[in-house]
């Protein structure tokens, strides 16, 4: 194990009603995890507005960001635990990008 291999399963997980839910990578600056995290509730907000408006394109859109935030966050895709901090940060930050250039015309 690479990274931060010290990092305990309380570091890793959250449980929440008995399921086991990733936690956002630590090793991340404060102001990226509040960046993805603005994405991730937006992303989430689009999901349950466009199932009300039953648009399956705009659900699937807002999955889209859903999944980049959360890969970004860490909480999906490599775990970050098994990785260097550095390559975690670059990967938080390359999913910013992606995300911000969804707001893009």
């Amino acid at each position: 194990m690479t990274g931060s291999g010290d990092a305990s399963d309380e570091e890793r997980w959250l449980v929440v009603d008995g399921r086991r839910w990733r936690r956002t990578d630590p090793a991340l600056p404060d102001d990226l995890v509040a960046a993805l995290t603005s994405h991730l509730g937006r992303g989430r907000s689009g999901v349950r507005t466009a199932r009300r408006a039953q648009d399956e394109d705009a659900v699937a859109a807002a999955r889209r960001r859903v999944d980049a935030a959360k890969h970004g966050l860490g909480e999906r895709g490599p775990r970050w635990w098994d990785e260097p901090p550095a390559a975690r940060i670059d990967r938080a930050r390359d999913a910013l990008r992606r995300l911000d250039a969804m707001d893009s015309p």
